[in-house]
């Protein structure tokens, strides 16, 4: 038998949960969080969405506990490591860039856009061109987000919207995150490899939670009036999943 599913978003306390209701003929409200993140509930078509939403509040602790510990460990999973040598590409703001790996007393990273130079004094040092890398990919990331947040967060100042605590880190299921009652904006620390039209649309839409803390219609119509491109700026950024 096929039931029916459907999609809702409540706002919690830190973040906005959504989940998949299917309606399924059930004695309770059962709740069950899938190792990718996503959040599905079945329930009676007798019991009313209200008590559904309200019982996605009464758990959103345990739902984020759970939501976070599995986004830890997708982090952690081991991936294929990179070699950092010549002929690797990184992409950088949406674009490939080669790897170009050379020997040298002055240690450095360095870009035309095209090719990425590492010089350093021990070319088979792989954890430390590891080192290298990332201190620069880190560097990029500092200033790149922070001169697209002060550009953003200049279309809210008429919405009296303080200028938030921006934090960074690696996310696997998320490109950002919005804790509007604390302040604090954490964007996925890969998103320096996407675009940065994509990156504008990531920080644009959770600046406009701290106007509509949710995924409302009102929320979209807001972020549509700010961005009217929003939705091919985000179809691009899928393809970086």
């Amino acid at each position: 038998m096929k039931y029916v599913s459907e999609t809702r978003q409540v706002q919690c306390d830190q973040r906005v949960l959504e989940y998949e209701l299917t309606r399924k003929p059930v004695k309770n409200v059962n709740l069950r969080i899938k190792p990718d993140g996503k959040i599905n509930v079945s329930a009676n078509k007798t019991v009313p969405i209200k008590i559904i939403d309200n019982f996605i509040i009464e758990k959103q602790e345990f739902i984020i506990r759970a939501l976070d510990k599995y986004e830890e460990r997708q982090e952690n999973e081991p991936s294929r490591p990179r070699e950092y040598i010549s002929g690797e590409s990184i992409n950088v703001l949406g674009n490939s860039l080669c790897l170009q790996v050379l020997q040298g007393d002055q240690e450095s990273v360095k870009s035309d856009g095209t090719f990425i130079y590492l010089t350093v004094k021990d070319e088979e040092n792989v954890r430390h061109k590891e080192v290298l890398i990332n201190k620069w990919l880190k560097g990029l990331q500092i200033d790149i987000f922070d001169q697209i947040c002060k550009e953003v967060h200049q279309m809210f100042k008429e919405y009296n919207v303080k200028y938030p605590i921006i934090k960074t880190r690696k996310m696997k299921t998320r490109w950002g995150s919005c804790q509007y009652k604390k302040g604090i904006i954490t964007l996925n620390s890969r998103l320096i490899e996407v675009p940065r039209t994509c990156i504008e649309y990531v920080v644009l839409h959770e600046f406009a939670h701290f106007i509509h803390p949710n995924h409302s219609k009102k929320f979209y119509d807001f972020v549509a009036s700010l961005m009217p491109d929003w939705k091919n700026r985000k179809k691009e950024l899928e393809k970086w999943v």
